[in-house]
């Protein structure tokens, strides 16, 4: 269930700097329209996840606990260690979720370790098989709660880290223990309001 949809809309404010021999002279603002879809939008968000979360396993949970100064562990608070790649990604969509954007994103798998990160609806669970079983594939559509219509897009989320891989593959409550690095371990779950249609008027 791939679903292409409308077009949102945004107002980029684009500024031209006239200078002279390294000296700006003049300053002009133009507004210009631009039709962005929803689809690339959750594109474009989910670039910044996945390089966020890439860039702290790389640059600090694998860099420490090779050498050696700290490790990243489920109970990172009590033993004073990193959370863990997928935990800090929980905690970053949790703060997103309250600053009223509307914009939420989550990871969830269809082989959780606790149930609150399982497959919440019907699209998720039917959106975090299609990217297990081809994780290249994006599943995409929109929701409607309400009056309100959201776009929801469900991305592969692989095994990045050996913490990853063997947080799951010990853990006493994991529903699967044979991942590997690169492996779909669930989806990033990305969705945002749309806005509301205009009624022409009659």
């Amino acid at each position: 269930m791939n679903t292409k949809c409308g077009f949102m809309r945004f107002m980029v404010s684009v500024v031209f700097v006239l200078g002279s021999m390294g000296v700006a002279s003049a300053a002009e603002e133009e507004k210009i329209e631009v039709d962005f879809s929803p689809k690339v939008v959750a594109d474009y968000i989910h670039a910044v996840i996945a390089a966020d979360r890439a860039l702290y396993t790389t640059h600090v949970v694998d860099r420490l606990q090779e050498e050696r100064v700290v490790v990243a562990a489920e109970a990172w608070k009590q033993r004073k260690a990193l959370p863990l790649p997928a935990q800090m990604l929980l905690m970053a969509g949790r703060v997103v979720e309250m600053g009223g954007t509307g914009l939420r994103y989550r990871l969830a798998s269809l082989w959780p370790i606790y149930e609150e990160n399982g497959p919440s609806t019907v699209f998720e669970e039917a959106g975090l098989q299609v990217v297990a079983d081809d994780p290249g594939e994006v599943y995409s559509g929109i929701i409607t709660r309400g009056d309100q219509r959201f776009f929801k897009a469900i991305y592969a989320d692989r095994a990045t880290s050996k913490a990853c891989v063997n947080c799951h593959n010990g853990h006493i409550l994991s529903g699967k223990r044979d991942f590997k690095l690169g492996d779909v371990m669930g989806g990033i779950i990305i969705s945002f309001p749309l806005p509301v249609e205009k009624k022409e008027a009659s």
